[in-house]
Parts: structure tokens; C-alpha cells; sequence
């Protein structure tokens, strides 16, 4: 008998656990309805939210989805009734009536979000965790351009990035050029900076091998690196730090790192410091009947070593592609064919500006593939098509890239 399947979040693991439970559902021969619940109408590549130009991160969702059979509901998940095997929807516009959506199994796949800082301030803040957050960024940048020339406020062409992990890295290396351009917009003059806020010592220092090559990009860009310090306090002119030193900065990123979705916290299970539901092998939600979880909403075992999954599409994807693919198998009385989720392979290519980018191998990001230009490539390779469905509305080519598989590690350039 036909069943439903409920996939809550339109990210890189919910895309993907809806096209591969297509994909399986089609193989095996059966007639269950997948539908895909998540605002808006596109799937955003939100790693590239750091970039400039924003205009190739919208995937309209009806042009993966459609042509494979999957409904997408324009809404937002209030909350999971585990219980009574339902979600509760908050239709767009907010304020509209809620509705409840039934589910025989259910795919959470709601990602993660910004953690912002418990300071003063930090809610005016600037970010690139969304799409909305990066045109915000940009209309910001808009603005400062268009101020009169000459305009003398104190921080106007220096920008504070708050966290040096990884996102924090990547638009650091971007903000010298995009103050610098607005600057000339403006037709004014002087240097531009760009300060890093973090309380490691040293720039890189949780990136492994990769540690001396972005300590070269940043001294490249021009940009500073404030290290062993925290944030009492942003404003709109600026940031001050927890010894009472002032940054002045008109432009103040936050790059304090992720929490997972509120849903996670709904299902009544233990979370893990990251507010991450933990999930089996198979990524069924560990106590919670018809629930499997995927993405940065969930915590998996990666490999026989203990290491757990990522926030990161590196992990989101094929989580996605397993919880998809294992929730029919699941639905149809056939758990002999689901497949556990496994990730022995752990890369990191961070993105790091005109410089170029560092391509790491390693849980401890260890090993060093590739810097400069070469890693550029690579970087340029994933960010541009790898982490992208098949183009065209193409429906062989849409199922066969839902295949529940690890892909291979990205080749060198």
C-alpha cells in the first residue's frame, strides 16, 4: 500500500533526500507521494553565500523536483507531532492558519543556523549564513557607496569579521576587494581594512597543514588577525572587545559558528552540543518511530574511529541520499535493502580569496593536497557544479546523481 513521505527543509540534505527516496521509490515500483516541505522557491547553495555575486545560488526546487515526481509545499515547519505521525506547517504569510501535514515516515532535514553571540548588539549585526543575510550584506556595501565622498565617519572602509573558523576565513579574504570597490563607487579615498575577532591565538590554528597558506592569503588581502580576544559589545560604529579595546568598523560580520534547527529539539531525544539529534546507522532518529534524519539537524558515525559527521554539504548530501533511499526501503517492508551511511573520507578546500584557496585530506585536516591556484580550481569546481543538481530538468540525470553512494574525494588540480 501507497504511503506518504515528508521531507522538512529544502538544504542540501532535504533536496537530496527527496530525490533519492524518487529515485528508490521508482525502482522498486511503488506509488508513494514525497513531499518536500520548505519556504521559498529554491533550493539556495548557501555555502557560496560568502561570494559576491549571488545570482547563481538559487536551484528553483520545481526544476529538480518536478520532473521526478516530488511535491514541494511552500511553508515552514512549526513543529513535528512524532506522536501523531504529523507536522505542523505555518503557511506563508505568517500569521496565516496553521495546517497539519500527516507523514507515514519523516525525512528532518532542517539544517542549521547562525548562532549569534550573547552580546549587545550582535542581533544588528551583519552575515552570510543565508541568502537573505548575504543581500542584506551586499545592499549593505550599496549604501556605504552611495554616502557622500569625503565623509569622514571613522570606520567607514573597515570592516570587523567575528569568528575565524572557516565561513568566518572565507569572507574575510573577500571584504578588503568589496570595501575597496565601494570606496571608489564613492569616490574617496584611503586604505580599507578588514580585522579577524577570534579567541584563538593564531589564524588557521584549527585548520590543520592549511595554517601557513591562510596566514599568507590574509597577509595578501591586507587582513588583520585580533587573536586570544572576545566581544563585549557591536554597534553601529563598531565593535568592543571583552579588554575594552574599540574597533571602529561601519561593516561588522558574524562568523560565530551553527546550531541546528529548533525541530531537533522537538522529538524529545537527547541532542549533542550542537543541538543535533542522533541518528543510527541507517539514520533513523534513535527512539523515534518512522523518523530518519540527515544534514546538520543530525549526528552520524562517519567511520570505525568514532568520528561523527560535519555540519558541511560534504556530509549533508549523501546523508540525504541514504535517509531518502532508506525510508522507502523502510516503507515498503524491505530493510534488507537499506544501506548504512559511512564517511571514512574527510577533505576541506577553503576558499581563500584573490590568493587562491587550501585543499586539506584528514579529520585534522592534516594533510595538505593543494594551495594557491591549484586548490582554487578545485574550490571554483565544487562551488560551481559539483554541489549542484543536473541542469535541464533532466530526469534520468536528476535520479541517477540521488544515488544513494560517498562520492570520491575531489581530484587535484
Amino acid at each position: 500500500m501507497a504511503g506518504r513521505i515528508v521531507v522538512v527543509g529544502g538544504g542540501f540534505a532535504g533536496l537530496w533526500a527527496a530525490a533519492s527516496a524518487a529515485r528508490t521509490r521508482d525502482a522498486i515500483g511503488r506509488d508513494d507521494s514525497i513531499i518536500l516541505v520548505a519556504p521559498g522557491r529554491s533550493h539556495i547553495v548557501r555555502v557560496r553565500c560568502y561570494e559576491t555575486d549571488l545570482a547563481p545560488l538559487r536551484v528553483p526546487y520545481d526544476d529538480v523536483l518536478g520532473p521526478i515526481g516530488v511535491e514541494h509545499v511552500d511553508a515552514t515547519v512549526a513543529a513535528v507531532d512524532s506522536v501523531g505521525h504529523r507536522v505542523v506547517l505555518q503557511p506563508d504569510p505568517a500569521g496565516a492558519t496553521p495546517v497539519a501535514l500527516g507523514y507515514d515516515r519523516l525525512i528532518l532535514a532542517a539544517g542549521s543556523a547562525l548562532r549569534r553571540p550573547d552580546v549587545p548588539g550582535a542581533d544588528s549585526a551583519q552575515d552570510v549564513d543565508t541568502l537573505a543575510g548575504a543581500q542584506r550584506l551586499a545592499a549593505h556595501f550599496e549604501r556605504l557607496a552611495r554616502a557622500a565622498a569625503g565623509a569622514r565617519q571613522a570606520g567607514r572602509w573597515e570592516a570587523v569579521v567575528i569568528g575565524g573558523g572557516l565561513v568566518g576565513l572565507e569572507i574575510a579574504c573577500e571584504l578588503p576587494a568589496r570595501l575597496a570597490r565601494a570606496r571608489d563607487q564613492a569616490g574617496d579615498a584611503g586604505p580599507v581594512g578588514t580585522t579577524i575577532v577570534d579567541p584563538a591565538a593564531q589564524a588557521g590554528a584549527a585548520v590543520g597543514a592549511a595554517g601557513p597558506a591562510i596566514r599568507q592569503a590574509l597577509a595578501a588581502a591586507g587582513v588583520t588577525y585580533r587573536g586570544g580576544a572576545g566581544v563585549a559589545a557591536i554597534d553601529a560604529a563598531g565593535v568592543t572587545l571583552s579588554d575594552g579595546a574599540r574597533l571602529p568598523a561601519l561593516t561588522v560580520v558574524l562568523a560565530t559558528g551553527l546550531r541546528a534547527s529548533p525541530l531537533a529539539g522537538t522529538l524529545g531525544v537527547p541532542l549533542d552540543s550542537l543541538g543535533r539529534v542522533p541518528v543510527d546507522a541507517l539514520l533513523r532518529v534513535e527512539g523515534v518511530p518512522d523518523v530518519f534524519a540527515a544534514g546538520d539537524v543530525a549526528v552520524a558515525r562517519a567511520d570505525a574511529a568514532g568520528h561523527v559527521t560535519a555540519m558541511s554539504c560534504q556530509h549533508a548530501r549523501p546523508m540525504g541520499r541514504i535517509a531518502g533511499h532508506n525510508a522507502v526501503c523502510d516503507l515498503a517492508g524491505r530493510r534488507e535493502d537499506s544501506l548504512a551511511f559511512a564517511a571514512p573520507d574527510y577533505v576541506t578546500v577553503l576558499d581563500l580569496g584573490a590568493w587562491g584557496a587550501a585543499y586539506t585530506a584528514g579529520w585534522e585536516r592534516e594533510h595538505l593536497v593543494s594551495v594557491g591556484a591549484a586548490a582554487k580550481s578545485v574550490k571554483q569546481t565544487i562551488n560551481g557544479s559539483r554541489i549542484y543538481p543536473p541542469p535541464g530538468r533532466d530526469r534520468a540525470a536528476i535520479l541517477a546523481a540521488a544515488a544513494p553512494v560517498i562520492q570520491a574525494r575531489p581530484a587535484p588540480a
